[in-house]
């Protein structure tokens, strides 16, 4: 098993690790789970979080990335793109360069790379479904890249443990504490820290009839979505206030 005293993760929301609320303070997340993780295993283990929320790629690799590689990580995770693919214009082209800029960049510094190839959409959202395209060639970019550079990677794709609601927040873009957890299990089986039965599927839920259907779709349309359109024609980000929950190199406590 490979060892790693310093990791350090870039990238968005899935990053920074909405919606997995503590009881006070900042979300957690993955990355977070992931870090305590390592730290048990390694001693002088230190972890930093660059990811904030709303961020595209542009911004990751291009500011998140080198205040990332000054602290000279052995690790890095870099998880980004998806808010580049729901923008009404996505440039496939500009978000491949810039993912192999960051990795290549991130590699020559000598550090071991995680990242990630987010799933179907189409599967638990019609609204959403409609970017399924986009996601499925950003994956394909991504998993072209993981292999060239020798990278360890998260394919999301064809598990639809995560197709079922339970695993997700009420906007049904963000993963709660259970879908981070169970991503967090994922990530420490990539990595090699043990073999964590991830794909076990949650006990069978009673379906929800379809009058409750539509009036959750109704709400979410008015709580979520339109909230969420308003601010791309605006050009706002959710982000655009919020800074790094853990900008520094620091022990797990």
């Amino acid at each position: 098993m490979t060892t790693w005293h310093k990791f350090v993760a870039v990238g968005d929301s899935f990053t920074e690790g909405l919606e997995d609320r503590r009881p006070y303070g900042r979300h957690r997340g993955w990355a977070d789970r992931v870090a305590e993780l390592l730290a048990e295993r390694t001693d002088n283990f230190t972890y930093a979080n660059l990811a904030v929320r709303g961020r595209k790629l542009d911004d990751i690799v291009g500011n998140q990335l080198p205040l990332a590689l000054e602290m000279e990580p052995d690790l890095v995770s870099l998880a980004g793109g998806v808010n580049d693919v729901l923008r009404p214009k996505w440039d496939a082209s500009r978000s491949a360069d810039l993912l192999e800029e960051g990795v290549v960049k991130a590699r020559d510094s000598g550090a071991d790379v995680l990242v990630f190839a987010f799933g179907n959409l189409e599967r638990r959202s019609r609204a959403l479904g409609t970017v399924t395209p986009r996601l499925a060639e950003y994956r394909e970019i991504t998993l072209a890249l993981a292999e060239e550079h020798d990278c360890y990677v998260v394919d999301f794709w064809p598990e639809t443990v995560f197709d079922d609601s339970r695993f997700w927040a009420e906007d049904r873009l963000h993963l709660n504490e259970l879908g981070h957890e169970r991503v967090g299990n994922i990530v420490a089986t990539n990595l090699e820290l043990g073999e964590y039965d991830w794909r076990e599927p949650l006990p069978v839920a009673h379906p929800r009839g379809l009058i409750q259907t539509v009036r959750d779709d109704i709400e979410w349309t008015g709580r979520y979505l339109a909230p969420w359109l308003t601010r791309r024609i605006r050009r706002q980000s959710s982000g655009d206030e919020v800074q790094a929950k853990r900008p520094i190199l620091s022990p797990v406590k």
